[in-house]
């Protein structure tokens, strides 16, 4: 078994993770056939993390191949899941037209289209609020739609924060959002950010995902304070702080909390903190072993996870860096 880890695998970079229901449904969707995607996320129900992880990835696919939504919403103008994608589309154009560089490297034109092109996906997702005025997803489209013009549009980042959380108080996708937005390279300050982090994930019940957001935090905070434009350079600074008693304690306390109701599942968003808690082991060098077992059921599954990328100049790089020490 030891000698599996030493090898890493091919890292899988398909968007819909371990989630093979999803992918499935998209790839058909993308091939001509929409009611998959229609069906996916009737059957998901109010499963609001799980639809919200759904969501996101057609709506991403929607994004960069329009087509088969386009024949969704002939066929069925007022369906509010295409309303929905419809407004995550332009939100996902919105963030290819940024681009992922800090905010010194990006152009003018850049910031010039990120903006007018969230203008219109909130302008979107108000349209999907009216349709289906009980679903959280929307309100999270809306301040998602917020970043590209944040100092003047704060009241409105709380007004639909307010709005989603009421709907689903542990709503995953709605608290990730408020970490982002008040990070200190977006609009906010590290104190903002960890309350941020700290509040929803000590109020969550056992078991949440909501409950690993302080992880968040921490390698938001360690990026800004140790180099953004430095990751080669600055890498044994970061890990230098993850290696903190303080920070060793959150950690294992936001694990303990996730895992408390039992092992969770893959799909949703349980790869994308399998890695999270991954990465901060790795940093902080603390249980290897630990590591090792959840690597084996992350398997391939990389999809996206920014995080790596906060360290490593690749996400595959970090990915692959952190099965060979745990290995």
């Amino acid at each position: 078994m030891f000698g599996l880890f030493r090898r890493p695998p091919t890292p899988d970079t398909d968007y819909g993770q371990a989630d093979l229901e999803l992918r499935t449904a998209r790839d058909r969707a993308l091939a001509g056939d929409w009611t998959a995607a229609r069906d996916l996320i009737v059957a998901t129900g109010r499963d609001w993390e799980l639809r919200g992880r759904r969501l996101s990835v057609l709506g991403g696919a929607a994004g960069e191949a329009p087509h088969w939504l386009d024949a969704w919403e002939a066929a069925v103008p007022d369906d509010p899941t295409v309303a929905i994608l419809r407004a995550d589309a332009l939100m996902d154009q919105a963030g290819e037209a940024r681009g992922a560089a800090s905010a010194r490297h990006t152009t003018h034109e850049q910031f010039r289209e990120f903006e007018r092109l969230s203008a219109l996906a909130g302008q979107a997702s108000q349209r999907a609020v009216q349709l289906n005025p009980d679903d959280p997803y929307p309100w999270v489209t809306r301040m998602a739609s917020t970043l590209a013009n944040g100092h003047r549009q704060r009241d409105e980042f709380r007004a639909a924060m307010d709005e989603a959380v009421k709907r689903d108080p542990d709503n995953f996708e709605a608290h990730l959002m408020a970490v982002t937005f008040f990070c200190e390279k977006w609009y906010g300050s590290h104190e903002q950010m960890f309350a941020a982090a700290r509040e929803p994930a000590a109020a969550a019940p056992v078991g949440s995902s909501v409950a690993m957001l302080p992880l968040l935090a921490h390698f938001e905070y360690a990026l800004r304070e140790y180099g953004f434009d430095t990751r080669a350079s600055s890498l044994s600074a970061k890990a230098s702080y993850f290696r903190r008693p303080e920070v060793i304690r959150e950690i294992e306390a936001c694990a303990a909390k996730w895992r408390g109701a039992g092992e969770p599942r893959l799909i949703g968003r349980g790869v994308t903190l399998r890695h999270w808690l991954a990465l901060a082991n790795y940093l902080a060098e603390r249980d290897r072993k630990g590591t090792r077992a959840l690597l084996a059921q992350i398997g391939p599954y990389l999809g996206s996870t920014a995080v790596y990328g906060y360290f490593w100049v690749r996400q595959t790089e970090g990915f692959q860096t952190v099965w060979k020490w745990a290995g």
